[in-house]
């Protein structure tokens, strides 16, 4: 260098420092964050310390909630599926075709695009490790709608906690422990997965929702604290609830990976029963305030501030492009949101944030506006089953308890042609219940379970409702029958199992399964009739009770593709009566 003239050094030294600050003032490459996404199944706002349930334990809730971002107005559908498919999609579930909770209503049209689809084209692995309700069959169940992984069950409900047989993706098999202690697990062993992909992480467990079943040590604590049966069996879900949430937490920290993951807590709707619910008025199903206001926490390491309470309004609909905002993902949505990103009110930008609406309605299908609700930032309008109708002042009166349409009716005739516009345009598209697909490429095996079929005749639901797992009963007389409309992908042989029942009374029914071109014939041989299996329930059931069933392959048929109706009805019945179904398989063969 001492040759080398004061120019040359001065402009060699300005090269070097100048190609150094380029170098260390290159952005690194974005990482997206994880994504972990909480939700319990009939846990009310008021099932939580935080909320002001002195009779309660949950800390690892309430200390995630005082470290989190808590929103104070937020909203999701008055049941469980419809909140599914809008938390999914960022959607009114009416819009997915999903309207109820069973008989196919339940089932979310394999055309709407979930946020595990967009999280997955943008790079991320997704895993679902619960309840799903959305559909039963490829390619409304979770595999069809963009989850790599699936623990869990696709109905509404399940019928025994303890050493469940569950699906883990295509395959049911039984797993030791209770329910929720297994799908945490299994999220935890997930997610610890080496990969350099981001994670969605999906955890909707069933608990509290009946039946009422959980481990002695938590049940054991709350009726020592004077609860009756139910709510000691409720208010130990929730505390197991909170222990798997607790295991949720410490895996992110002690595996470095809680900076960069947003953790969302949420419930489905409210409370399955009368108990402390913030003074809220109604239950779960209701479309008052406390069926369909719950929690919403969201942390996520630095980048919110702890603590934080948001007052506007916010629902399920705003968590796809939230979520999305947050990820840094450029999406244009392939079908339109009613959804809006609470980014800004999340990260404290100053923008102008308009009030809103929100709508609320429980319906069985029927294009009716009865049983529904416009909830604004002041007032919630409701129009109950019996077509009357109430306004609140949910600011002045937040328990509802005076009715002022009579002093408003300008107002309220404002909020009902609201409803009823909104009502008119998320019911544009068909909103009946689907036909089940069959013979998709991915996967030869469709199951047609019994509650999915139309009843014929005097056939009956054993649990009176038709909810999942249930099965059919009083098969009494040849005018009966079953009829599943389906909707076969690809014409071929497809073998015909039949789980059931059969009392000394139906042995030598004969009966006839056919579809268009089809039919076979067969005959109950031989009588099979078990007890109920034992059940650890703490109260009697709504549900069905589980039992063993008959699995017979009773024959082919030659199914031709496109829609059509599956019929099974008995031919001859000589003691005037036939099996009690639990469900038909069909197997395409290659």
């Amino acid at each position: 260098m001492k040759n080398i003239s004061p120019f040359l050094a001065f402009l060699s030294l300005f090269l070097f420092i100048s190609c150094t600050s380029t170098k260390n003032s290159d952005p690194e490459p974005t990482k997206r964050p994880n994504i972990l996404l909480i939700m319990t199944d009939d846990q009310g706002w008021g099932d939580l310390g935080i909320h002001g349930n002195d009779s309660i334990s949950t800390p690892n809730l309430d200390q995630f909630a005082r470290e989190a971002v808590s929103f104070d107005r937020f909203y999701v559908s008055p049941v469980c599926a419809p909140t599914r498919a809008s938390l999914l999609t960022g959607r009114y579930h009416l819009r997915t075709g999903t309207s109820w909770v069973t008989h196919r209503k339940e089932v979310m049209r394999s055309g709407e695009v979930t946020i595990s689809e967009y999280l997955k084209k943008a790079g991320y692995r997704t895993g679902i490790f619960g309840k799903w309700h959305n559909g039963e069959q490829y390619p409304n169940d979770p595999k069809g709608q963009g989850f790599d992984d699936f623990l869990g069950f696709k109905a509404g409900h399940w019928n025994n906690y303890f050493d469940p047989v569950l699906y883990h993706n295509d395959t049911l098999g039984k797993h030791e422990g209770f329910i929720s202690d297994i799908f945490t697990n299994a999220a935890i062993n997930w997610m610890g997965q080496k990969s350099e992909e981001p994670f969605f992480c999906y955890i909707p467990y069933n608990a509290p929702h009946g039946p009422f079943q959980v481990p002695d040590k938590y049940f054991d604590k709350y009726k020592k604290a004077g609860l009756n049966d139910k709510n000691a069996a409720v208010y130990g879900m929730v505390e197991n609830i909170d222990d798997n949430v607790g295991r949720l937490l410490s895996f992110l920290k002690d595996q470095q990976l809680a900076d960069n993951t947003i953790v969302l807590f949420l419930t489905d709707n409210g409370p399955n029963g009368k108990r402390f619910n913030g003074g809220m008025r109604g239950t779960k199903a209701s479309n008052h305030e406390g069926g369909m206001r719950v929690p919403l926490f969201i942390k996520w390491g630095d980048h919110l501030s702890p603590g934080k309470v948001i007052k506007p309004l916010a629902a399920h609909i705003d968590l796809l492009p939230t979520l999305l905002d947050l990820s840094n993902i450029d999406y244009k949505p392939v079908l339109p949101l009613d959804g809006r990103s609470l980014k800004p009110l999340l990260l404290e930008e100053t923008v102008d944030w308009p009030a809103r609406q929100l709508y609320h309605i429980q319906t069985d299908g029927k294009k009716s506006i009865l049983h529904s609700a416009v909830r604004s930032e002041q007032h919630r309008f409701v129009i109950n089953r019996d077509s009357s109708m109430q306004l609140f002042d949910m600011q002045a009166d937040p328990g509802q308890k005076q009715n002022i349409i009579d002093d408003h009716p300008d107002l309220a005739k404002k909020y009902l042609a609201d409803l009823e516009e909104w009502f008119a345009d998320v019911t544009s598209a068909d909103i009946t219940a689907p036909p089940i697909p069959v013979g998709q490429l991915a996967f030869g095996h469709v199951s047609l379970p019994a509650h999915e079929a139309q009843l014929n005749g005097q056939l009956r639901f054993q649990g009176k409702m038709g909810w999942a797992n249930d099965y059919i009963i009083d098969w009494n007389s040849v005018q009966d029958s079953l009829k599943w409309p389906i909707e076969v992908a690809q014409k071929g042989q497809y073998e015909v199992r039949m789980h059931y029942v059969a009392s000394d009374m139906a042995v030598g029914s004969s009966y006839r399964l056919a579809a268009h071109k089809a039919d076979l014939e067969g005959e109950i041989e031989a009588a099979y009739y078990p007890d109920f299996l034992p059940s650890p329930d703490r109260i009697k059931r709504g549900e069905v009770y589980e039992r063993v069933w008959k699995v017979e392959t009773i024959g082919a048929l030659n199914l031709e593709k496109g829609r059509q109706d599956l019929v099974l009805h008995p031919l001859d019945l000589p003691r005037q009566q036939f099996v009690e179904l639990k469900e038909l398989e069909l197997i395409r063969k290659f």
